[in-house]
């Protein structure tokens, strides 16, 4: 396995220039759908993390060295990178500062309807159950273990640059559309060899 020290990453400004140049990159968007419905890189491809995972060795034989894993600030598409280099792809390279750092350096971006990002979503629901379980402790007193068990959960995740919550907030209905088709996509990635 990769660790995660030796990931190549490359940053905005140089990715600005490869993308100008006769022979780009290919772009891979690991975010969800809906997150990528909502803004991304113009030619990118979006392959959410968990499709990624569950697809990676086919995808492995429709890609070469020469990828840029995009996410909204990188922690996914260093996922994303451990994932092919397990399947056999070393080397593909992870964008500094994601979609965020690309939106603040002015890149260009292709824009659609406005979603919450994936981390949002996370805070936004980590938050709702953690403020549940103290104020339910109230009237039900074992309602304090939610709280806590969210509060471990976080710590977890922060430790290990993993979150279940995302996981599964990720696959809910909101975060992929129904037009979503991943056989579309590796089918698109094979076409562009």
């Amino acid at each position: 396995m990769t660790a995660a020290t030796d990931t190549v990453r490359l940053d905005c400004a140089l990715l600005q220039e490869r993308l100008a140049s006769a022979n780009p990159p290919r772009l891979l968007d690991v975010r969800t759908p809906a997150e990528f419905a909502a803004v991304h890189i113009p030619g990118s491809y979006n392959v959410p993390l968990d499709t990624l995972r569950e697809h990676r060795d086919e995808l492995r034989h429709h890609l070469d060295t020469d990828v840029v894993l995009v996410c909204r600030s990188g922690q996914r598409a260093e996922q994303a990178e451990r994932t092919l280099a397990e399947a056999g792809l070393p080397g593909v390279q992870v964008l500094t500062g994601g979609m965020s750092g690309w939106e603040a350096v002015g890149g260009t971006v292709n824009r659609g309807r406005d979603c919450w990002d994936l981390e949002r979503q996370v805070r936004f629901t980590a938050g709702s159950l953690v403020l549940g379980g103290v104020l339910g402790s109230i009237a039900v007193p074992r309602l304090k273990w939610l709280s806590g068990a969210i509060g471990a959960g976080l710590v977890f995740a922060g430790a290990t640059g993993t979150c279940g919550m995302a996981m599964l907030l990720a696959k809910m209905p909101w975060n992929r559309p129904s037009s979503y088709d991943p056989q579309a996509v590796i089918g698109q990635l094979a076409e562009s060899r």
